[in-house]
């Protein structure tokens, strides 16, 4: 397939990656060229990626918003290079697009076409929403919608039809180490801002007695000087922002991995990363984290509360690192990949823009593809205890 992939804009696509959405981004676009696929990437420039880049904003642009009157100059900037994006999807003869992109303009502007958006936010984006929630909008035909988790669905699913959900997954060949755990270390990583819990954090770690290795970009340097820097001691430790090469051993360094967020966290890939590594997982029962951290593979806190947490670590610590280790393959990319391409596929036939394969033609690497496409249309489901993968659609009447 030809596939044109719209990714966000806000920072570049290449290790050491701004957060989630970005890693996810450049694993999936590499997963479908490797199979075989197509795949033009539009992203901000600076991007290193296996598809073919078409850059959009200069990679010096900064789309932080450090006073009021900056967000209307920096929206105007991003919907300028989203808008140019789309110009070049339309007239590039694609067969299918992958929204990743977060941005209201493709809703609009590639209504046309067959798209796949992929939903990686609660529902708090107040461009997109203005334009869902706009009486005179609706579903474009050849347009479907994915979650990355059922818990994320939810917070769609009255806005937009038939919402399937297929989970992140990661390369479990990167994340290995030879490093053991280190008796009484916890470990945290992330984006350092507020509604990532680092604050409460530090603290439920050293009423659970341990230490505290965290790693992540100071993405809120007021929140870091403020809330985080006064509760530093000799039992915590900054290790930088690290890329793929470092974050293996450090995760692996740990006792237990704490996933602290205090706000619907959709996925949490940072978490399936710790258990790909064996660490057991401390986590706040908060968003996508009870499909994630299911009992074999760490504990769950009910409060956002430190004494909550605490308790939740002396559990977690306890766990057996194979088991948490075996529970984290459910995660897989490939299946993950495999489920986007059958997505991808059956939207664009129906779009008619896939061209007929000739004699003897089968998908490359769609070792999955049979198996997910039997489940598109089926009832709501979810991941066996072998890990093996079905998508989940959250049906909504409109």
């Amino acid at each position: 397939m030809r596939i044109a992939v719209l990714a966000h804009l806000h920072h570049p696509i290449r290790s050491p990656y701004a957060g989630g959405l970005e890693m996810h981004t450049d694993l999936m676009v590499r997963r479908m060229v490797r199979i075989g696929h197509d795949v033009t990437v539009f992203a901000k420039a600076g991007s290193l990626t296996s598809g073919t880049l078409v850059p959009l904003l200069d990679e010096g642009f900064d789309t932080t918003v450090r006073v009021p009157g900056d967000i209307h100059r920096v929206r105007a900037t991003l919907a300028d290079a989203m808008t140019e994006a789309c110009r070049q999807v339309r007239a590039g003869g694609f067969d299918v697009v992958l929204n990743n992109s977060l941005s209201p303009v493709p809703l609009t502007d590639l209504r046309s076409l067959p798209m796949v958006t992929v939903l990686h936010t609660p529902a708090t984006l107040t461009e997109v929403l203005a334009v869902l929630d706009d009486p005179a909008w609706e579903p474009p035909e050849h347009h479907r919608w994915l979650s990355v988790s059922a818990a994320n669905a939810l917070a769609w699913n009255h806005r937009l039809p038939n919402i399937s959900v297929v989970p992140n997954g990661i390369d479990p060949s990167v994340w290995r180490s030879t490093v053991p755990p280190v008796p009484g270390r916890a470990v945290w990583t992330g984006r350092i801002t507020a509604e990532k819990g680092l604050h409460l954090a530090i603290p439920a770690a050293r009423a659970a007695g341990m230490d505290l290795h965290f790693a992540g970009p100071v993405s809120d340097p007021d929140y870091f000087r403020q809330q985080v820097e006064p509760l530093l001691g000799p039992d915590t430790l900054y290790r930088g922002h690290l890329g793929h090469h470092e974050l293996p051993d450090l995760l692996a360094s740990g006792e237990v991995y704490l996933a602290t967020p205090l706000w619907a966290e959709p996925f949490g890939l940072a978490t399936v990363e710790a258990m790909a590594l064996g660490t057991p997982v401390a986590a706040f029962l908060t968003g996508a984290m009870g499909e994630i951290v299911g009992p074999r593979a760490g504990d769950l806190a009910v409060h956002h509360s430190v004494p909550a947490l605490s308790d939740s670590i002396r559990v977690a610590r306890g766990r057996d690192r194979v088991g948490v280790q075996t529970w984290s393959r459910r995660f897989s990319a490939d299946r993950m990949v495999a489920s986007y391409l059958s997505v991808l596929r059956k939207t664009a036939e129906r779009a008619g823009t896939l061209p007929q394969p000739g004699p003897g033609w089968t998908p490359l690497g769609d070792q999955l593809t049979a198996e997910v496409r039997d489940t598109i249309d089926a009832p709501p489901t979810g991941p066996d205890d072998d890990g093996s993968l079905v998508l989940k659609t959250v049906q909504t009447v409109r």
